[in-house]
């Protein structure tokens, strides 16, 4: 048979582990060298070239996507429909084992999946019936635990508490909940992979049942496996499979969620005769690129190592930016932007990664103003995101009790005892009298139409609300929207969440306290006798009512880092570089290799560019209503100097972990030196633009430009010989 289609298309490395005789294979695949391919060839080899039944391979991914995609490109490949192989994510695989053997697992033959909504509502009741404050044992808490645990491969029984009392009111709670799933005959997504792996445990005739069918197993992203996935496929292959697990030990960026890169070292460890390749060459960045992203990545220790190369040209040098502000860096960005559309380029090959959500605001903000379509990868836009939508919805109570819909939305936000009972009880009196909800609420309380608990919580809501707008009635706007906040105790209600989840909120509610404080009204807000109060949400509201991009729009991707993984574009900004920021101030401060994780992010961030890469960080910057004067992130210090091209050189800065080979960064424009009329950061007038703030300077000379960001009429760049500028 000829087989050469699936060989003439790949690379040594490639070929090698396509066509590998070893039991046990480790393919290390580096970042954009043709993993997936890989995968796919090797399958259709083993069916074509060495006649191993379809029905005999297991092919296991992560994702509903990547399972399809692999099914897919298989079936064009072989040209036979691959719908009775085994292939699919590991949960989609092991909830056909469950339905298969539904008895053997001790489960009712019509079991119902929980997803994550129905698994928190059932917490919170049994947490409830127990007699549990769920302030102090909440449902998302204890929903964190038991999945984090069964990721583990622990019930109940086999976790340790006895000198714990916290940990052993979360085995409770877990108790109870397993007690309560088995009864009503209902599994939640993570008890999938358990009861699986329990099902071969408790049945080792079954299991080698399906030693013997399921005798080759592929795995893809392997450094993203958790303690249950590796043990159920290393229980699976036993000491006769033969396996073949492609993974990339310097992408594995999701250790907050239970995957642990230790996994494929131990798979060396702990399969028989592993043969290891390195699929190093990259297919789609520049040689620049690759340098840089290896330079970094090789700061981690413990890794199995390899280095990234390209028969491609070098490329362009990677640009860093030194922004005075956060403002700034997203005006440098948008301004680049244009540039890339200018030339011809189009809106969907350009990406702007962040370590945070919260930083997707200004860029938002930035690609409005200049009319360019943008599209929230993987997430809401800034303003539709749940915890920004509470406290303006608190906010809108100071500006108007008589909101409903915002009385509803917080009325309970943090949980003090006001459901639905209460609220129907609020919306009933407020039918039959015609009154808002705020004033029913009132008139309920006046006429004891409440229980007492219930009473004295809508009490609590009502004196919340109206002592906010006593005491900020003469505050400015950004010390209204932090002092919702911490009275709201809208942080506290969030912290309360698993931790990644948490962060996420907190930042976002700080980066709205940036938003207030450095809200300008417009003119025609003004004219019209808006207060700025009205102004500002006014414009949240419609900035939420702007529809983003469709995934098929030509439009420009926001999206976190970790969102960035697996996808790649011509154009990529990764911002925010900055020391506390990225890497997180929890990976300097925490042990446990976060750091390190921290590094992997930037190094997937990095290797998401084709062809141009341009990373920033801010000078000053904005959290929680103060200003905050930034470290360059030590890893612009990891990147050697020669591939990068600076636009704005950098201040000089004392940085502890720097390498003493790499250069320490000088500013070298005269910015900051007597020569010049005017520092970086100095409020300066200007006859027709009023007052603002000088926030750059570039040029020489006569040629000198000066960058002002002017209160009422925006970012100026004007000749600084001719400004007409001076001092406030």
């Amino acid at each position: 048979m000829d087989v050469s289609h699936l060989l003439d298309e790949l690379n040594e490395a490639q070929r090698e582990a396509v066509t590998t005789q070893a039991q046990n294979t480790l393919v290390l695949a580096g970042a954009g060298s043709g993993k997936t391919r890989v995968l796919i060839h090797r399958l259709a080899w083993l069916i074509q070239v060495e006649h191993i039944s379809p029905l005999s391979i297991l092919a296991v991914t992560f994702t509903n996507k990547a399972a399809g995609e692999m099914r897919e490109r298989a079936q064009n490949l072989l040209q036979v429909s691959v719908r009775p192989m085994w292939i699919g994510t590991f949960h989609g695989i092991a909830h056909r084992l469950l339905r298969m053997h539904w008895e053997d697992a001790g489960l009712p033959e019509n079991f119902q999946i929980l997803d994550s909504d129905d698994q928190k509502r059932i917490l919170r009741r049994l947490i409830k019936e127990e007699g549990l404050d769920e302030g102090q044992w909440p449902a998302n808490q204890a929903q964190w635990f038991i999945n984090a645990r069964k990721d583990e491969g622990q019930r109940p029984g086999a976790i340790e508490h006895m000198d714990n009392p916290l940990t052993a009111q979360w085995v409770r709670i877990y108790e109870l909940y397993q007690a309560y799933c088995q009864r009503a005959g209902l599994v939640d997504f993570a008890d999938l992979l358990l009861y699986a792996h329990e099902l071969w445990l408790n049945h080792p005739q079954l299991l080698e049942h399906y030693r013997r069918r399921l005798g080759h197993l592929l795995v893809d992203e392997f450094q993203d496996t958790n303690s249950i996935q590796y043990a159920w496929i290393r229980l699976l292959a036993g000491d006769s499979g033969s396996t073949l697990v492609v993974g990339d030990d310097d992408q594995s960026i999701y250790g907050w969620r239970g995957a642990q890169v230790e996994n494929v070292r131990h798979y060396v460890r702990d399969f028989a005769n592993v043969n290891t390749i390195k699929l190093e060459q990259n297919y789609r960045s520049t040689g620049t690129i690759l340098a840089a992203a290896n330079a970094l990545i090789a700061n981690n220790e413990g890794r199995m190592g390899k280095k990234l190369w390209t028969a491609d040209g070098e490329g362009e040098p990677i640009t860093l930016y030194s922004a005075f502000n956060e403002q700034d860096e997203a005006r440098y960005v948008i301004e680049q932007i244009e540039q890339w559309l200018g030339s011809g380029r189009r809106a969907n090959e350009a990406a702007i990664v962040y370590r945070t959500t919260a930083q997707s605001r200004l860029f938002e903000e930035y690609l409005l103003r200049a009319s360019i379509a943008y599209r929230v990868y993987g997430g809401q836009r800034f303003f539709e995101r749940a915890e920004i939508r509470d406290a303006l919805a608190y906010l809108r109570l100071l500006q108007n009790p008589n909101d409903d819909a915002a009385v509803e939305r917080v009325i309970n936000v943090p949980a003090r005892g006001i459901g639905q009972k209460t609220l129907s009880i609020l919306r009933t009196q407020a039918r039959e009298s015609s009154l808002p909800l705020w004033a029913a609420a009132g008139q309920c309380i006046k006429q004891n139409q409440l229980p007492p608990r219930a009473l004295a919580a809508v009490q609590a809501f009502i004196q919340l609300v109206a002592g906010l707008h006593d005491r900020m009635i003469d505050w400015t706007l950004g010390n209204q929207m932090q002092g919702v906040i911490e009275d709201s105790q809208l942080v506290s209600h969030y912290e309360k969440e698993p931790r990644e989840k948490m962060e996420s909120r907190v930042e976002n509610l700080r980066e709205l306290v940036n938003a207030a404080e450095a809200f300008v009204m417009p003119a025609e807000d003004e004219d019209a006798g808006m207060t700025e109060l009205q102004s500002f949400l006014s414009h949240a509201a419609l900035e939420a009512g702007e529809t983003q991009g469709e995934a098929w729009d030509d439009c420009v991707q926001l999206m976190t880092l970790h969102s960035a993984k697996g996808l790649e574009f011509p154009l990529v900004f990764i911002v925010g570089l900055e020391d506390g920021l990225f890497p997180h101030q929890r990976s300097v401060t925490e042990a446990g290799g976060r750091l390190e994780e921290e590094r992997r992010l930037c190094y997937v961030g990095m290797t998401r560019a084709r062809e141009q890469l341009c990373l920033s960080y801010a000078e000053v910057r904005r959290m929680f209503g103060s200003e905050n004067h930034c470290r360059p992130s030590r890893f612009l210090d990891e990147i050697p100097s020669e591939l990068i091209r600076e636009v704005r050189p950098r201040m000089q800065v004392q940085r502890p972990w720097a390498n003493p080979k790499q250069p320490v960064y000088r500013r070298t424009d005269r910015a900051v030196t007597q020569e010049w009329p005017f520092q970086l950061g100095q409020t300066v007038n200007h006859k027709k633009f009023g007052q603002g703030t000088v926030v750059s300077f570039e040029g020489s000379g006569e040629h000198t430009r000066v960058q002002v960001n002017f209160i009422h009429a925006g970012a100026k760049w004007l000749v600084l010989a001719y400004a007409n500028l001076t001092p406030a």
